[in-house]
């Protein structure tokens, strides 16, 4: 019988992330991924770790209402914070299960000059790597992360280390016994 993973995103990059995460983690699982559209409650391009992380619980918490008959729910919510007067692209990641919860960090870049600044005037990072980089809708493949690496580390591999890293209370349930707090 397989375990039903709802991604509280259509994005394929997101998409990508929670299958290669989960089959890393649970290799002798069998899993269904669906995807579902939901709100973040937060801006369009959200900056700093309170606000970015807000957008992945709240990703996972309107999966779970979507979809309540699935075993886990997954929110993916990339953002940017400013550090050291430039800006850093990450995303956090929040997953809810039946009995536990998780969430972590990516590991972030900085974003180029002219991205940044397009971005300080209003422009979504997305737009923004599009209109750098003579792309389309970079955000829905590798990325401004796979655009400035030439594709060796792209989106879905940022965020898939990310869903790992927050599978752990799930991994090590006895060290985690604490249920998830109700969100809803």
């Amino acid at each position: 019988m397989s375990n039903i993973v709802v991604i509280g995103s259509g994005n394929p990059s997101k998409l990508s992330a929670v299958q290669a995460g989960f089959q890393a983690v649970f290799p002798l699982q069998v899993f269904d991924f669906e995807v579902c559209e939901v709100d973040s409650g937060v801006a369009s391009q959200p900056m700093g770790d309170q606000e970015i992380l807000a957008g992945a619980r709240n990703r996972a918490v309107n999966a779970r209402v979507t979809y309540p008959e699935a075993d886990y729910w997954v929110g993916l919510e990339g953002g940017l914070s400013n550090i050291e007067g430039v800006l850093a692209a990450y995303c956090w990641v929040f997953i809810l299960g039946k009995q536990n919860q998780g969430f972590s960090r990516s590991a972030s870049y900085i974003l180029p000059e002219r991205v940044a600044d397009l971005v300080r005037r209003g422009m979504e990072q997305g737009e923004a790597d599009d209109l750098v980089f003579g792309q389309e809708n970079s955000k829905q493949s590798s990325g401004g992360v796979g655009l400035l690496t030439n594709d060796l580390i792209t989106r879905s591999d940022l965020y898939a280390m990310a869903v790992k890293l927050a599978l752990i209370p799930f991994i090590q349930g006895s060290l985690y016994p604490v249920p998830a707090k109700d969100f809803s």
